[in-house]
């Protein structure tokens, strides 16, 4: 009965006017709302590329591996933040160098290296005694929790993301769909290669606060997903992918305000929905055609 009454003032709350303006003038809604634009262009943005080469497990290995970071950052009684740039950026390069210096696949590479990082986050999550605040904040996200700070380091890696793709577009495009072509047409592939994960790693690192290690790769994949059902040329399909990721990370963010939900999840569980009703419209399309 309660949950019922908690149900029915919510939606109270979302049709009064009012209450919306009043809460979208706290600082914190103001930090979250820029927040989630920012990384919702930042996803859209690197998802492009993350989705057309096959980078998910990659992304999705380097979120869940920054347990280790946020385990050291507590343990340290550091900013997890400050311990997750460099320990993503360094694991992201590593990996990838171990796959370019192995005959091993790259999915065994990830699943040996992902393993071995899980159980050390494990084992270092169990030495944190007395308040674990901050480890779970990380590990679901609060994006109505960020700060300044993370503004500024969302923004830096956007800016760095942007000017680095957007200025080798067609590079980064014949990289894309094929490495070995690229390399005879004279484009640094391995530099690329290299550019591309640490800026992915960063990207992880700054998304994790606001959505969480458990779901940050959703938040990578999902938009840019949604956005290649809908078109097949690249400049549409990156323009979609930015939309998708910014409107359904703002969305996320009304939802869990208004009904007091975590807010990592609410973003994810907006972006899905997106992509099942994009993926349902495709589908009937096709079948009515």
């Amino acid at each position: 009965m309660n949950l019922l009454v908690d149900i029915q003032s919510n939606l109270l709350a979302i049709t009064n006017s009012h209450g919306l303006v009043e809460l979208l003038g706290f600082p914190f809604m103001q930090r979250a709302i820029i927040g989630a634009v920012l990384m919702g262009i930042l996803g859209g943005l690197l998802g492009c590329f993350v989705t057309l080469r096959q980078l998910s497990f990659f992304s999705h290995a380097v979120g869940h591996a920054a347990l280790v970071g946020v385990a050291l950052g507590v343990l340290l009684n550091i900013n997890p933040t400050w311990m997750l740039l460099p320990f993503t950026l360094i694991f992201g390069v590593i990996v990838l160098y171990l796959i370019d210096k192995t005959d091993l696949a790259s999915d065994s590479i990830l699943s040996i290296v992902l393993s071995g990082a899980l159980g050390i986050g494990v084992i270092l999550t169990s030495m944190i005694k007395g308040y674990r605040g901050n480890l779970m904040a990380v590990l679901f996200g609060d994006i109505l929790a960020i700060d300044a700070i993370d503004l500024i380091l969302t923004l830096l890696v956007l800016v760095g993301s942007g000017i680095f793709l957007l200025s080798t577009l067609r590079s980064q495009i014949l990289l894309t769909l094929n490495a070995d072509v690229a390399q005879v047409q004279g484009v640094p592939v391995k530099l690329y290669r290299y550019g591309f994960v640490i800026l992915l790693s960063l990207a992880v690192a700054v998304a994790i606060k606001a959505v969480g290690v458990l779901l940050v790769n959703a938040f990578l994949v999902i938009p840019a997903a949604t956005a290649k059902m809908v078109t097949d040329q690249f400049s549409w399909f990156l323009l979609m992918s930015v939309l998708v990721g910014s409107s359904s990370s703002i969305a996320g963010i009304m939802v869990s305000g208004v009904f007091n939900l975590a807010s990592g999840p609410s973003i994810v569980l907006v972006q899905f929905l997106v992509f099942v009703v994009v993926f349902t419209w495709v589908k009937l399309g096709i079948k009515a055609a």
